[in-house]
């Protein structure tokens, strides 16, 4: 009889991850493969300076982009490496519970001597280590992109700021979780974390051109993901803790929801 539901939500997620961690690691080398011929352009400095606005809207409030840490965090960490951890949360956390109650196989998970509350535990446990798993693969990537180019940059830095980015994106996996745990229906809760995702990253990238939108970067994550600019700074505790206690709410709700309802099953 089943009784490790970890190993199994694991086992089923290796095939993927190896892909996506694959994907990750070529895209941040192949990027960071072009960072000497930005080096060499100081001029783009003062092109970027004169977009004002619009530049710090989608590479965020960068004075130098030439620099490593400039380059790295206006091609890599203001957009494509977030928006595909939150990709891959959401991918994972819809296909946890609603997966398998859609597939027809919970059914059979459940007939095992297992109370829902270790099912829930465990394959959201499956999910951290997949994230996890997935931020190594990328700093990995990060790393050896930086040491082919001979590029001076911390590598702890970058490390910190891959760490941000996998909260971020646990955050939007738990989303998807609590969904698919709540509603049972994988697409539900794929999409309507989708849209949430989306709207939080246009929330969070359109206040340098809004000022009243302002105070609403709080209720975004992506603004507790890079507004403190970990690849600079280092990763803020405050902002880390805010990530950590959104996931831990919706890991909540979704344990909350998927004991008390009836599961579409044959």
């Amino acid at each position: 009889m089943l009784r490790n539901v970890f190993f199994k939500s694991l086992q089923e997620q290796q095939r993927s991850l190896f892909w996506w961690v694959i994907g990750l690691s070529a895209l941040n080398i192949v990027t960071i493969l072009f960072y000497p011929s930005f080096a060499n352009r100081p001029e783009l400095n003062e092109i970027f300076e004169d977009l004002g606005p619009l530049a710090e809207a989608f590479m965020g409030p960068i004075e130098d982009f030439t620099s490593p840490e400039g380059f790295i965090d206006s091609q890599l960490f203001s957009f494509m490496i977030p928006l595909l951890f939150v990709a891959f949360g959401i991918f994972s956390g819809s296909g946890s519970i609603a997966g398998e109650e859609e597939r027809g196989t919970l059914d059979l998970l459940l007939s095992n001597p297992l109370h829902r509350r270790q099912v829930i535990l465990e394959k959201f446990g499956a999910n951290l280590i997949a994230m996890a798993l997935l931020g190594v693969g990328t700093w990995i990537g990060l790393v050896a992109g930086a040491v082919m180019v001979s590029m001076d940059i911390s590598w702890l830095r970058l490390a910190e700021a891959t760490v941000s980015s996998a909260l971020l994106g646990t955050s939007f996996g738990a989303l998807a979780f609590a969904l698919g745990s709540a509603r049972g229906k994988r697409g539900t809760a794929a999409g309507v974390s989708a849209a949430i995702g989306v709207a939080a990253f246009l929330l969070n990238t359109l206040v340098p051109l809004v000022e009243l939108l302002e105070p609403l970067t709080r209720i975004s994550p992506f603004h507790y993901y890079n507004s403190a600019m970990p690849l600079f700074n280092g990763l803020d505790p405050l902002h880390a803790f805010a990530l950590v206690a959104t996931t831990a709410v919706l890991f909540i709700v979704a344990l909350v929801t998927f004991e008390r309802r009836d599961l579409g099953i044959g």
